[in-house]
């Protein structure tokens, strides 16, 4: 009876199968691809989520061929495209994903109305969008560990390479990094490219319910992500639409050209022009996620808060979302006077952070190498260390960071107690530094923690009054893992009274450390456990609190997971994040995980002074910025 079923199953998924006709997939998990980094999976990842929100399948059939060309054919081995003749599969039904084959001629040899036809020997690539349910096991460990970005509600890519025998069976690969290098070139430029194209009417036979689109070629640019560049940043990306249009037919465009500005102007009000500072330098559409420079943006004229690269995307995006948010984020503009950090002596924007790093002298030094790119090929908790507080603090002068000692002057009547601070304001002055001093950027986090344990947190204050231990759980640490030097500060803080232990549980926690407790201070010590957390919790001793800081919950679908186990512990927990809408949505999943949420959206006293104004938002959005708390 096993047997028959399994051959039933079997023959099931043959017909039926998890991708775009070709029944089931190989399993693949992009970590076993021989010199991948994590990184640039998160990247494939990012530019997969980014093409599927722009639903391609609403107009693309089969019979959309499109050819793409990535770079010249030198930078390719055997001096040759991989894959320059692509079709979207899933549009009447179906998976949604995309194939990629080798020729035109392939193309149309293994095109049906709906489903790939097999021919013998003949490879592709496929692209398939499946439910994180119905993935492979590695694919589920892989999503889970490296918090990979969902692209809808819960659904991630699966690639691999098929290619039909020629007894008919099907035989699946991992793709190659070159392969996969060539994947995120095309899902970038087709999420920009694809929304242009303009129908045409008058070539379609009315009988017929395909689309035909008027003959169609862009050539965009394309940034690798770090770990993809090799001496260059950016490469061109041609798109055509049939793969039979040539290049010399549209004369306006060149080698390095972006896609077609449509400066009709909109009629609504709403869609005033209204230019962004050039100062911002380069940012996000909010709608196609293209880069575009602050010169060239426009943003929306009624709430001046997100940034579009032309009235086009601008239209669409007040169509899909932003009309129903448009007000919600003109009354946060309205409170950017009230957010900003007046108090400090620089001004700084995170979209520099090199530049901003080089102007108070830190850049590329001690704890501030997490502070920019520069550093992202070293996995976090692993930055070299030369030794001493001046150099983990970037060699500032000695008046402009805090010291590894006690806070002078802090006993009430003769009895020491745990430093309640109120902002930045008094911790400077309690500690004497100057206003011109960076150090809250990194103190941010260490600060926020203890200002929740001992402002929003009753019973984990009322421990530390005791004199007891706080157990913290400290969910998805990253830059944190190299900045233990600024967690001792909370040890100075609780002045000689009770101990807090943190215990940092995160996918990103390097193998080696995993395991290792830190004594950072006489009061506060730090273990190290990577993994995911709601697999890990059973192992770790039980928690007072829980704490996630720039949680980012509306972008990583593997929150899920721990969601239910906060619920299950009825543990108090906070969440951080870095702008108010951001954290309005991460209430909102909160409550649909089950979560009473019981202390409100309230901003953060201890938020980082460096400005995100966002890469498609002019938003106020500080790391830390905003705090809410569920089950106190």
């Amino acid at each position: 009876m096993d047997v028959h079923l399994k051959n039933l199953f079997s023959r099931f998924q043959e017909q039926f199968g998890s991708g775009p006709g070709l029944g089931p997939g190989s399993g693949t998990c992009l970590l076993k691809v021989e010199g991948i980094a994590p990184g640039f999976i998160k990247s494939l990842f990012k530019a997969s989520a980014a093409l599927y929100r722009t639903d391609p399948w609403k107009r693309l059939r089969p019979g959309h061929m499109f050819s793409i060309r990535v770079g010249k054919d030198s930078d390719w081995t055997g001096k040759k495209q991989p894959f320059p003749c692509v079709q979207f599969i899933g549009g009447e039904g179906g998976d949604l994903g995309f194939n990629m084959f080798r020729s035109e001629n392939d193309a149309q040899r293994m095109t049906g109305s709906r489903e790939t036809i097999r021919v013998p020997n003949v490879e592709l690539l496929r692209v398939t969008y499946e439910s994180e349910l119905l993935t492979f096991p590695s694919n589920h460990r892989m999503i889970r560990s490296l918090s990979l970005e969902a692209s809808g509600t819960d659904r991630f890519p699966v690639i691999d390479v098929a290619r039909c025998t020629s007894t008919g069976g099907l035989r699946f690969r991992n793709p190659t990094l070159e392969e996969l290098r060539f994947v995120f070139a095309f899902m970038k430029a087709i999420t920009l490219v694809h929304p242009l194209l303009q129908q045409d009417k008058e070539a379609a036979p009315k009988w017929s319910r395909l689309m035909v689109f008027e003959p169609f070629i862009e050539t965009v640019d394309v940034q690798w992500p770090p770990e993809m560049a090799k001496g260059w940043d950016l490469v061109a990306v041609t798109v055509s639409q049939p793969p039979s249009q040539a290049y010399e037919e549209k004369g306006s465009s060149t080698a390095s050209s972006t896609p077609t500005k449509y400066a009709e102007p909109p009629k609504d009000e709403v869609f005033v022009d209204v230019k962004v500072n050039s100062a911002v330098g380069l940012r996000h559409c909010s709608m196609c996620e293209k880069e575009v420079h602050g010169e060239h943006s426009i943003c929306c004229g009624r709430c001046r808060a997100v940034i579009y690269c032309g009235p086009i995307c601008q239209k669409q995006h007040w169509k899909e979302t932003h009309k129903s948010m448009c007000g919600n984020y003109k009354a946060m503009m309205e409170r950017e006077e009230e957010l900003a950090m007046n108090i400090f002596m620089f001004p700084c924007y995170f979209e520099q952070s090199c530049k901003w790093l080089e102007s108070v002298g830190v850049h590329q030094k001690g704890m501030w190498r997490r502070k920019c790119n520069c550093y992202s090929h070293c996995p976090f908790g692993l930055l070299p260390v030369k030794g001493g507080l001046w150099d983990s603090w970037g060699g500032l002068d000695d008046e402009e960071y805090p010291r590894d000692s006690p806070f002078p002057n802090q006993l009430r009547d003769g009895i020491s107690s745990p430093i309640l601070l109120s902002g930045w304001s008094e911790y400077y002055n309690l500690r004497s530094l100057p206003l011109s001093s960076p150090v809250a950027d990194i103190l941010s986090h260490p600060l926020t923690v203890y200002y929740i344990l001992t402002a929003f947190s009753i019973n984990s204050k009322n421990l530390i009054l005791k004199g007891k231990e706080v157990i913290l759980h400290y969910l998805g640490p990253e830059g944190e893992l190299d900045w233990m030097p600024a967690f001792a500060e909370i040890g100075h803080l609780l002045n000689g009274l009770g101990n807090i232990q943190i215990v940092m549980v995160g996918p990103e926690v390097p193998t080696n450390l995993s395991g290792t407790v830190s004594g950072i201070s006489s009061r506060v010590r730090v273990n190290l456990v990577r993994g995911v957390y709601q697999e890990e919790a059973t192992y770790l001793p039980s928690p007072d609190i829980v704490v996630v800081l720039n949680c980012g919950l509306e972008s990583y679908a593997s929150w899920g997971g721990a969601l239910d186990l906060i619920k299950s512990m009825n543990v108090p927990a906070f969440f951080t994040d870095q702008s108010e809408i951001s954290c309005a949505n991460a209430k909102q999943i909160l409550r649909g995980a089950g979560l009473q949420i019981t202390h409100p959206v309230t901003p953060n006293p201890f938020r980082s002074p460096v400005r995100n104004q966002g890469p498609s938002s002019n938003l106020p959005s500080y790391s830390n910025g905003f705090v809410l708390g569920v089950n106190t």
